[in-house]
């Protein structure tokens, strides 16, 4: 593998990426704190001391108002707001004076409008306020004044002038160094921008185009394609999937052929199974029927002079040559169940159920027990073999008389459903152990109590029934409960086709009584 990992790719993509977002950062930090450095300047220095230039004029004009005041009235209150001025006046300058320090004009400005001041309070308004109140001012006096006072005007416009310079400059600084962090911060943005369009380039080639590939691989391969083969290539950790899936298609290739002689020899084994099973019923029915002539030659010749003990072994010989018959009859009913020759026709259930229940009446009719019968008014059609089928319905039939309890009844119900053929058969009779339902379908089971009352069987009708009802694409349901009864139901797809009238309707109840006693097959 000659790739690199997909950790170092993505990686150095990262690294790349996270260098220049730290790079943005710091560049939009440092543009922050010098704009907010030259912001607190601004608002924290240069704005209060303009202001504090403000009222060093507001100070001096309260200072004229007082002066003019006291020579007018000679009140102490105009006395008092001289002083309170005056005080203010010193605090302001003193401000206004450290602020100006290290700057050449304004400090020019500040001690001109300084000196002026100086020269407006001891010329005129000391002289004044130093004079008795209330002697009212001379006409030279106020010229001189109002001359002083002009020359304080001209000086603090001078000043006002430098701060509003002042402000003007460091307002055009503060925006100057917010666009400067702008610029910075979309240069960094669009060289982020740039390295992130080739780190995807470079992620597309290194690690999206082989899994694309890949996904390729693995769609064709899903489609049956067998023979196509991924190229290893990218970072490491795709061309291992690369190499694995290859091994896998490879893996499968070998398994497909196992698969083949696998099936292979399987149809030769059911072949030959098929084969053994025809053969061995063949040969055990030949023996079988002639043992069953014997004794029935036996039966008559001797019949009134056997002793009661030779009877019952006769009788005993009897029954087990039948349940042999039975057994064979049905591993070859089995047999031909599992086999794949079946004539397919439409068939109508509802009369082939009827069929069923008029095979099984003498055996019910023996013990007292009632069939009830219900079909929709309209023919039930299924596509299927209406030999094994009729055999399925048979067994369900049979099983359900033969665990019934005397004088019972059993219900057989037809219904159709969303495309569905439904046959359902209830008995009241002995049920089936909740433990042993899971074993149901498993060849030559019989459940414990049908065992301890002595019920004859051998193990294979429901297994027969599931297997017939498999081959016609359909579903089986049992519900049992010990000694309340059971209940199968047989789901199969109805004939596609509009339906048509069934030719006869049964009676909602059958009842059979019995009028010949002949055996009944059994499942």
């Amino acid at each position: 593998m000659t790739g690199r990992p997909v950790a170092r790719v993505v990686s150095s993509v990262l690294a790349r990426i996270g260098l220049l977002g730290a790079l943005a950062t710091t560049v939009a930090v440092i543009g922050v704190v010098v704009s907010a450095v030259a912001v607190t300047g601004l608002t924290d220095e240069l704005s209060p001391a303009a202001a504090a230039n403000q009222a060093i004029y507001q100070d001096l004009t309260e200072m004229s108002a007082a002066a003019e005041s006291w020579a007018s009235t000679g009140l102490p209150a105009a006395a008092d707001d001289y002083r309170q001025a005056t005080l203010r006046l010193g605090a302001h300058e003193q401000e206004v004076r450290g602020f100006a320090q290290g700057d050449r004009s304004l400090s020019t400005a500040v001690k001109r409008q300084e000196a002026a001041a100086d020269a407006w309070v001891d010329g005129y308004a000391e002289p004044r306020m130093a004079a008795p109140g209330g002697a009212g001012t001379r006409t030279r006096d106020v010229r001189v004044g109002s001359t002083a006072f002009d020359a304080i005007r001209s000086a603090h416009q001078s000043t006002t002038q430098a701060f509003d310079s002042r402000v003007r400059s460091a307002r055009d600084g503060v925006s100057m160094r917010l666009r400067g962090t702008v610029l910075a911060v979309v240069l960094v943005a669009a060289l982020a921008a740039a390295l992130i369009t080739r780190s995807r380039r470079r992620l597309l080639g290194e690690l999206s185009t082989p899994l694309l590939a890949l996904e390729k691989v693995v769609q064709r391969m899903a489609r049956g394609d067998h023979e196509v083969r991924a190229v290893p290539a990218g970072p490491k950790e795709v061309e291992a999937v690369a190499h694995a899936l290859n091994d896998l298609a490879d893996a499968q290739t070998r398994a497909r052929a196992v698969e083949v002689w696998i099936q292979r020899e399987l149809r030769t084994l059911d072949t030959a199974k098929d084969d053994f099973v025809a053969n061995v019923s063949h040969e055990l029915r030949t023996p079988l029927t002639t043992i069953s002539g014997y004794l029935e030659l036996v039966a008559e010749e001797f019949e009134g002079q056997i002793d009661p003990r030779h009877e019952r072994m006769l009788d005993a010989t009897r029954r087990n040559v039948a349940r042999l018959k039975m057994l064979i009859d049905d591993l070859l009913t089995l047999q031909q169940a599992e086999g794949s020759n079946q004539q397919m026709e439409a068939v109508e259930l509802a009369a082939l159920l009827r069929d069923v229940v008029m095979d099984v009446k003498i055996a019910a009719a023996r013990r007292g027990i009632r069939i009830g019968v219900r079909t929709p008014p309209l023919a039930v059609c299924v596509l299927a073999d209406r030999a094994m089928l009729h055999r399925a319905f048979l067994n369900i039939v049979s099983n359900a008389v033969k665990f019934s309890h005397d004088d019972g009844i059993v219900d057989v119900v037809l219904s159709t459903a969303r495309g569905q053929v439904e046959v359902s058969v209830t008995d009241r009779g002995i049920g089936i152990p909740s433990g042993e339902q899971d074993r149901l379908g498993t060849r030559f089971f019989r459940a414990s109590n049908a065992v301890s009352n002595e019920i004859g069987g051998t193990g294979l009708g429901v297994r027969i029934m599931q297997t017939i009802v498999d081959r016609h694409a359909g579903a089986v349901a049992i519900e049992s409960e010990e000694g309340v009864g059971t209940t199968v139901t047989v789901r199969l797809p109805a004939q596609s086709g509009p339906p048509r009238l069934a030719v006869t309707t049964p009676p909602p109840l059958l009842s059979v009584v019995a009028s010949e006693p002949q055996p009944a097959p059994a499942p």
